[in-house]
């Protein structure tokens, strides 16, 4: 994972320079856009990680760039994906159940599955 330029202020991230976000699971595109605010991993220990990001925007718009709308479950697979691909096994299995039981935002409006 190349680092994500990003700053802390008040507790809350601030995102520097937008990111694109690839799914080859479905292969669509999500982008970040620069100054984006999270409060980083919500209900989890923070890490370093392009997975909440990622999953916080597909939550926040509950569609891919192209307008495709997603659901919980594939807003939750998307989180799954980028955490195994960054070698974190144990975080995307265990965030993967979290996020698709309590969150969701738009995503969750899409529907759960």
């Amino acid at each position: 994972m190349s680092a994500i330029n990003q700053t802390i202020e008040n507790g809350r991230y601030i995102l520097n320079e937008s990111i694109v976000y690839y799914s080859p699971r479905y292969r669509k595109t999500i982008t970040i856009p620069a100054g984006r605010v999270s409060d980083g991993a919500t209900g989890a220990l923070d890490i370093t990680t392009l997975a909440w990001w990622v999953h916080d925007e597909l939550c926040l718009k509950g569609a891919w760039d192209d307008g495709t709308p997603i659901n919980n479950w594939q807003c939750s697979q998307v989180l799954q994906d980028v955490l195994k691909s960054e070698g974190r096994n144990f975080q995307g299995m265990y965030w993967f159940w979290f996020t698709w039981a309590f969150g969701g935002g738009k995503a969750r409006e899409n529907g759960l599955w």
